[in-house]
Parts: structure tokens; C-alpha cells; sequence
């Protein structure tokens, strides 16, 4: 089988401002925690929802050893393979 393939990225950048007497960890990273367990698991299924509506390409997470928390691969993929000749 021969596959090609392309790379698309798109990647969001956290950033939380404080003030200027703010000293370090003082929230225990809530800001973080918030994107980890609210905003990031809904992008991610608005992204299937969203995949899945086109028949003809398949999707699915694919993990090359990266933690979760930093990146997550999403696989998109369209088969053109021939049926069997008999």
C-alpha cells in the first residue's frame, strides 16, 4: 500500500496574565486546570462533531508519545484503496 501524507497544524498558546504583586503559583495553576478539564475536552469533541459529518474521511486520536497535556494528534484519513480482483 502507498500512503501519503501532509501535516497540518494548529496550535494554541495558554497564557495567563496576573498583576504586578502577584508572586508565583498562588491559584495552584486553576487557570490551567480549567482549560485542561473544561475548554480543551469540548474543542476536541466540537472537532470530531465536525469531522464526522464528512462521510468519506475517517478520524481518530493517534498518540506518538507526547503527553496529552501538550499534544494531541488527530489522524484524518481518506482511503482510496481498490477492491480485490478475483
Amino acid at each position: 500500500m502507498f500512503k501519503e501524507e501532509k501535516t497540518f497544524n494548529l496550535r494554541f498558546s495558554l497564557e495567563a496574565n496576573f498583576s504586578e504583586d502577584y508572586e508565583g503559583d498562588e491559584d495552584g495553576l486553576a487557570w490551567f486546570q480549567e482549560w485542561e478539564t473544561q475548554m480543551k475536552p469540548e474543542i476536541i469533541k466540537q472537532v470530531f462533531q465536525s469531522l464526522r459529518q464528512n462521510i468519506f474521511w475517517k478520524a481518530h486520536i493517534r498518540n506518538r508519545g507526547n503527553s496529552p497535556e501538550n499534544e494531541i494528534e488527530i489522524v484524518i484519513q481518506k482511503e482510496f484503496l481498490n477492491p480485490k480482483k478475483i
